[in-house]
């Protein structure tokens, strides 16, 4: 598998098939609905706005990760500060990794 490559699991082929269901309208089947980083029905207008290119991110986009509470300049220093606390981390481990190899180069 790559960035490119997936495999579809039975809940993927469900949700592409619904989506295709509530897309071309079929009896029985849910409203459809644009999702963000997964499917959007493109008119032609916005089609021409784009010069007739199909790439699908510049319609479906990406999705919503996740409502944001707070402001830029509040999660900021948080987001910093736990960057900082990663990179320590990742500095410690390394300092255990080379004394290990330095102990199984000892032998």
């Amino acid at each position: 598998m790559s960035r490119v490559q997936r495999e579809l699991h039975d809940a993927d082929v469900d949700l592409l098939s619904s989506t295709y269901r509530a897309w071309t309208g079929a009896s029985g089947a849910d409203a459809y609905e644009d999702i963000p980083g997964f499917c959007k029905s493109a008119s032609l207008e916005e089609v021409r706005d784009h010069n007739y290119v199909l790439t699908p991110g510049r319609y479906v986009g990406a999705r919503v990760v996740g409502k944001e509470d707070e402001n830029f300049e509040t999660r900021f220093p948080k987001l910093l500060d736990l960057m900082e606390d990663h990179v320590a981390e990742g500095a410690r481990l390394d300092s255990v990794i080379r004394q290990n190899l330095q102990r199984l180069r000892q032998g």
